[in-house]
């Protein structure tokens, strides 16, 4: 891809891209009744790993899905009783039901414990929502035939109606294929809107932020600038008391977009070699002000639930002010600066076909850009 064509979709990208007025018209009113309740189940994942076979990773994932409803149902009683006002949305870690694949060969856990797009997983995981008539968002791995051989980090949003409502496909990660390393196919495929993808729905418009990627500022504002008012982070984190990287974050992507934050983290991980608690704690909601209004401690529990009040936040974005930073944006300014390439794209792609990495892949593509950036004398 030519620097000219980068440039172009970098500006694109950070101007989000003028708003297709026929999703305009589909959109519902932006009048919004009472507050309503969202909670970020933390939850230990379980690992696949030592599932012999795919059958069997299958069963235990199926399995899975069944505990989760019987865990969401009985935390929205609770909830309902103690707030009064209904759950709507709840939000599950970052790879709940598999884990995350460590060393295995990226063929191989894709054919082990990645989801089908039209699979048997979010058949079940669509019979929740149904079941318990809300929102329902995760994040999985899935296979995708567009991209054989590969797996995508997928956080996905499924509405009452058992319907996948929002698929994104994370952007940044360190050791698994993202759209940019197919790049020029994937827009091929699925466009922009495929890349940030925004469910407007009747009780808020949604994006998904997968796991680390709270820490790109660039995502969050993406998603911000196509209408998205609350984000879905599936996470798998240290939980500290401490101030980490991430809960420092997720407070600044709240405020700095006028957006609510319901992120989700693991109770720690089952069936691996590390201690349960490693990814443990500090599920949180925020509100579009960046405060905690909500927090877990440790283990699985709901206790990170809280009222989300559209309301307000949709008069905050809507009145000129210096807190306004979502309106005061000048994006033009960043087009250029961003048109530079650190990290190229379509490193899976050789002569238009998907070319599947080793796992040392990413460590080198890395490497060269340090060295890059050492030779640019940026760093």
């Amino acid at each position: 891809m030519e620097l000219e064509r980068r440039m172009v979709l970098a500006a694109m990208i950070a101007g989000a891209l003028p708003f297709d007025p026929s999703l305009a018209k589909e959109a519902p009113s932006m009048a919004v009744d009472a507050p309503y309740a969202a909670v970020a189940m933390q939850l230990a994942a379980r690992s696949v790993e030592r599932a012999p076979d795919r059958g069997a990773a299958r069963a235990q994932i199926l399995g899975m899905i069944g505990e989760v409803e019987t865990k969401i149902r009985s935390a929205r009683i609770f909830i309902e009783q103690y707030g009064g006002h209904p759950v709507k949305l709840a939000v599950l870690p970052e790879y709940l039901f598999t884990s995350y694949p460590g060393r295995i060969s990226i063929p191989d856990f894709a054919a082990l414990a990645a989801f089908e797009m039209q699979g048997e997983e979010y058949e079940a995981l669509g019979k929740v929502a149904q079941n318990l008539k809300l929102y329902l968002a995760g994040n999985a791995y899935e296979v995708d035939p567009n991209f054989p051989g590969l797996y995508f980090q997928a956080s996905f949003l499924i509405a009452p109606s058992g319907d996948v409502v929002l698929r994104y496909r994370r952007l940044n990660s360190m050791f698994a294929p993202t759209p940019h390393d197919v790049w020029s196919k994937y827009l091929d495929v699925y466009g922009l809107d495929g890349v940030f993808p925004v469910a407007r729905t009747e009780i808020g418009n949604m994006a998904a932020i997968a796991s680390e990627e709270i820490l790109y500022p660039e995502i969050a504002r993406a998603h911000a600038l196509r209408g998205a008012e609350i984000f879905l982070h599936s996470s798998s984190e240290i939980g500290s008391p401490i101030d980490t990287n991430k809960a420092i974050a997720k407070r600044a992507r709240a405020f700095e977009n006028l957006a609510y934050v319901v992120s989700a983290n693991t109770a720690g991980i089952e069936g691996t070699g590390l201690p349960l608690a490693s990814a443990d704690g500090n599920s949180q909601i925020v509100d579009w002000k960046g405060r905690v209004v909500a927090e877990s401690n440790s283990g699985e529990t709901f206790t990170a639930f809280a009222d989300i009040d559209l309301n307000a936040l949709r008069t905050a974005r809507r009145t000129p002010g210096m807190t306004n930073y979502l309106a005061r944006q000048r994006l033009e300014l960043f087009a250029a600066a961003y048109g530079t390439v650190r990290h190229p794209a379509d490193g899976m792609l050789e002569g238009g076909a998907v070319k599947v990495p080793d796992r040392d892949y990413f460590k080198r593509v890395q490497e060269q850009v340090i060295e890059r950036m050492i030779k640019e004398g940026l760093i």
